[in-house]
């Protein structure tokens, strides 16, 4: 049964967050101000531990309430613990996923305002990005003095949903003036570049130089302009001003939480922001993150890209795995979310189980190739056999796991994750030897052959369009930027159906797009899209409001 929400004032004084620090928003939400960075006598530094995952079903393999319940074993074993989550997109929230704050017992509380505005950082970044979006037409409208080609602008908008009719639209269609007509379309905000930008900057000072150097397009002599040159930097920061600043959140049974930025891992870089995590190693002896989707998505975005910015690393990843994405890596039939399982999934079928596991082995070997020690938590559900939990762990030692553990925490919170709570602690400990997975200084398609071979190709496919964005890239020096893939979150490779562990497939790029504040290119990969589309029976059908007592129903 779930306890009482405590306080938000309780949950930062447990944490040990000065008072002078925090801001409290509604009863049970709150900021924290960037000052507490500066404070010297905050001296902890704990230890980061990453929640990732094998590739997943259509329905996720419960990333997000794994973390969660790990975080609240830690608190049961004693120590002291926060977890830092990204904020849910309200695309998945009423698409097909539905809410995004874990289940059962591990969930970060208050889940259904979590899930719906929070504190409003989503709005803010969706207007700061349309804040610029609107500049450059309006530049373009009132002389185009910067002479932007319109043909060549690369900033689209965003809105906050699944609407794939926006993914290519026309603007400006009553203005004959430069740009009158040209074609843009929207992002999901998850998916914005300021998104990314708020994720990944320092401080203010980052913030605002991340801000200055996006680069909305070109002139019509090849020029990069960006959103300084339009004046765009000010309003935007304006807009931004508390968005910066990570939220105070808890869980079921009030451990602390920060929930801050929300990119996604399969078009961005899917991870919370750097503030939170900083901010947390400095009250915490343990820090639990979750980067998203699985391993070859979100984990490597993690390595590569976060620690790279910011310095970090982690102290030991926890590679979630269930029984029945490992059954459908072995063949399984189509899992639909939504939909309930076939039998395949719910019978004890060994010999099924047993042919999905390279997708489990690969990960494991991914993950310690870059040097930091794996534990592995099989999220159980109630039709699990221990043998078939035991064969899952039985591989993940033999491919250099330190352990497999079983977790009920959706059921039993802090308690049913104790047990891998433990191995944590003891691998946490243990020496790493972290490394990237290439030096940054490399090509651009040197960087992208390199992810392409850590997820199994034999190589990779430029599209012409490709091949030109290579080639300004390099000749507008953004050639040095770390790399971030746009691909499924289904498949190792490409083509989402395919599943296991796949080898001598080769990669195809179509397009490449340059998110230069943020500060990475991100390479499309095969029909990947920034802008999702709503199924045919999206969950938001479920959900509606309680009108006696005001309270959102249906959400999950």
């Amino acid at each position: 049964m779930k306890k009482a929400l405590v306080p938000i004032q309780d949950v930062a004084r447990k944490l040990g967050i000065p008072e002078e620090y925090f801001e409290q928003v509604g009863r049970h939400s709150g900021k924290v101000r960037l000052e507490l960075l500066a404070d010297a006598s905050l001296k902890r530094r704990g230890k980061l531990i990453l929640v990732s995952a094998t590739t997943p079903t259509a329905s996720g393999e419960g990333k997000t309430v794994t973390a969660i319940g790990l975080t609240q074993a830690l608190a049961l074993l004693g120590k002291k613990v926060v977890i830092t989550s990204r904020e849910p997109s309200l695309g998945p929230v009423f698409g097909m996923k539905g809410g995004a704050a874990g289940g059962g017992l591990s969930q970060i509380e208050p889940s259904e305002k979590i899930n719906l505005h929070f504190t409003g950082d989503f709005h803010a970044i969706s207007s700061a990005h349309n804040l610029l979006a609107a500049l450059i037409d309006a530049h373009l409208f009132h002389g185009n003095d910067l002479h932007l080609d319109p043909e060549r602008i690369f900033w689209p908008r965003a809105v906050d949903m699944n609407d794939r009719a926006l993914r290519r639209i026309a603007v400006a269609l009553d203005s004959k003036k430069d740009g009158g007509g040209r074609k843009t379309g929207f992002v999901i905000t998850a998916a914005s570049e300021i998104m990314a930008i708020v994720a990944l900057a320092k401080d203010r000072q980052d913030l605002r130089k991340r801000l200055e150097g996006i680069v909305v397009g070109v002139t019509r002599g090849g020029k990069p302009v960006r959103a300084k040159d339009l004046n765009a930097v000010g309003g935007m920061m304006a807009l931004l001003t508390e968005t910066i600043l990570p939220n105070l959140a808890q869980t079921t049974d009030g451990t602390p939480a920060f929930v801050h930025a929300g990119p996604f891992a399969n078009i961005a870089h899917g991870n919370s922001s750097i503030l939170a995590d900083q901010i947390a190693l400095k009250l915490a002896d343990y820090v639990v993150t979750e980067s998203g989707f699985g391993a070859d998505i979100g984990m490597e975005k993690f390595m590569d890209i976060k620690c790279r910015y910011s310095g970090l690393q982690p102290d030991v990843v926890v590679l979630v795995a269930t029984v029945r994405a490992l059954k459908m890596h072995g063949g399984g039939p189509k899992v639909v979310a939504g939909k309930p399982l076939n039998a395949a999934y719910t019978d004890k079928n060994v010999a099924l189980l047993q042919a999905g596991l390279p997708n489990l082995e690969r990960h494991i070997r991914n993950i310690r190739s870059f040097g930091v020690p794996v534990v592995v938590a099989v999220n159980s559900f109630a039709t699990d056999t221990d043998e078939e939990i035991e064969v899952i762990r039985k591989a993940a030692v033999a491919a250099g796991a330190e352990g497999a553990y079983k977790c009920s925490h959706w059921a039993h919170g802090g308690a049913g994750a104790r047990e891998l709570a433990e191995a944590v602690v003891a691998a946490a400990n243990k020496p790493k030897a972290f490394k990237f997975l290439y030096p940054v200084e490399n090509s651009i398609k040197a960087k992208i052959e390199a992810i392409a071979k850590f997820y199994g190709a034999d190589g990779v496919d430029y599209a012409p369009e490709a091949e030109a964005k290579v080639a300004l890239y390099t000749k507008l020096g953004f050639d040095k930027l770390p790399i971030c893939m746009a691909k499924t979150h289904l498949s190792f490779t490409d083509k989402p159906d395919i599943k296991g562990a796949p080898t001598g497939f080769r990669l195809p790029i179509r397009d490449i797009r340059a998110s230069v504040g943020a500060g990475f290119l991100y390479p499309l990969v095969g029909a990947m899209r920034t802008m999702p589309g709503l199924p045919t029976r999206p969950v938001f059908f479920d959900v509606d409001l309680d009108l006696k007592t005001g309270k959102v129903k249906g959400l999950f």
